[in-house]
């Protein structure tokens, strides 16, 4: 059992992480290298997908995403109350309009009844849905698909959390990432995600036009290939490209991520399996250490056919019936050296979609918020953290 300070959440880095950073610095290249492409292969044939691309967060992958499906003013998304801005955010990015689906009380996560339900209250045709694979279980990816296609919408995964997860659709096992039952997923490497590149973002697909669309919107819109230019004589010279030309179609960002960062990454998600089953033990040590507190502290649910990439250790309490406030209680805790968090305050909830849109009614958001609590999760905790985590849980709660 480890005396310091135990975050909510934390990067692993090792010597090995330091060393492949090391090299890039002493080498020839620092923004986009080698290293870009090979991490690209290496996430992708982990995920099982055909396309990965790296960019320098997640929050510019679910933008990459949105832009690939030209959504825009005319279209609607739907995105889960409970999540982060970003995802939200991302619609906002092209003038799509946002539609919050209500969530599972208990899970956190859409189910198909509360995307059809928002779509009912879009004002335009519902052009995608953005699950979000909360704490890294999943949101029932085929019925997500059934429940989207039905719509006419495409799903992309936000699966920021999902790193490392597999669940199972009739009878046969996928990837998070895979595109199994998605267009696109979107995933973020933020140093508290499964692996750390820094800042920075990946995005999945099985579609090579997407991918190429994607591929060009992280580089400001540049095209380089001779045979896509729409306008080759201007790039000609003496009767072949000229080495220097490129043309912009349309704008893009700089989204790229540099070698540095995919350095680290590519060595991180070589550890990949390791941090996952270090942190499915914790959570597994978390659950039995928990049951003594039932039904004032309850574990995350864990969805029928799913392997969790545990990205949060998400706890359901009952804060009313513990007579305790959530805030003292975060304090309380703190003051024995140990961090929480709370994963999310429901994003309509929010000023700047107040002053756009009404509130819409979110029982399953509401209920969730109001007990949920991320307790201590990376897999650099020492086997008996938990309990002690634990332990100070419950005096703080004066239950057990």
């Amino acid at each position: 059992m480890s005396t310091g300070f135990l975050p909510y959440g934390r990067h692993a880095i090792g010597e090995d992480d330091i060393a492949a950073v090391a090299e890039v610095l002493r080498g020839d290249w620092l923004t986009t290298g080698p290293n870009v492409a090979a991490f690209e292969a290496d996430f992708a044939a982990a995920v099982g997908a055909r396309h990965a691309l790296a960019c320098n967060s997640g929050t510019a992958a679910l933008h990459m995403a949105a832009h690939a499906l030209r959504l825009g003013p005319d279209d609607a998304v739907v995105v889960p109350a409970i999540t982060f801005l970003a995802t939200a955010n991302a619609a906002v990015y092209v003038g799509a309009e946002v539609v919050f689906a209500d969530v599972d009380a208990e899970t956190g996560a859409i189910t198909p009844e509360t995307v059809r339900e928002a779509a009912r209250r879009a004002t335009r045709p519902v052009k995608a849905v953005f699950p979000v694979h909360l704490k890294g279980t999943v949101a029932d990816p085929p019925a997500i698909a059934e429940a989207a296609e039905a719509l006419g919408a495409v799903v992309v995964e936000d699966a920021c959390h999902g790193l490392g997860t597999i669940y199972t659709a009739n009878g046969t096992p996928a990837r998070v990432g895979a595109c199994a039952h998605a267009t696109i997923a979107t995933f973020s490497l933020h140093p508290v995600k499964t692996i750390a590149m820094g800042e920075g973002g990946v995005v999945t697909t099985n579609d090579p036009a997407l991918a190429e669309t994607m591929r060009r919107f992280r580089s400001h819109g540049m095209v380089h290939a001779p045979e896509a230019w729409a306008l080759p004589d201007q790039g000609m010279e003496d009767g072949a490209p000229a080495p220097w030309y490129y043309e912009m179609q349309e704008p893009g960002f700089n989204y790229r991520a540099p070698d540095i960062a995919c350095a680290l990454a590519r060595s991180q998600l070589g550890k990949l399996e390791g941090f996952v089953a270090r942190r499915a033990a914790l959570a597994d040590r978390y659950d039995a250490l928990l049951a003594p507190l039932a039904p004032h502290v309850l574990p995350p649910v864990r969805p029928e056919g799913c392997t969790p990439g545990w990205h949060l250790y998400a706890v359901r309490i009952d804060f009313a019936a513990c007579g305790r406030r959530r805030g003292a209680v975060m304090r309380a805790l703190r003051e024995r050296g140990i961090g929480s968090q709370v994963h999310y305050v429901p994003v309509p909830w929010q000023p700047y979609w107040r002053n756009r849109q009404p509130v819409p009614a979110l029982p399953g958001a509401e209920h969730y918020y109001a007990r949920t609590l991320s307790l201590p999760l990376y897999p650099g905790m020492d086997d008996g953290d938990p309990t002690r985590v634990v332990t100070a849980l419950a005096e703080v709660l004066g239950i057990g």
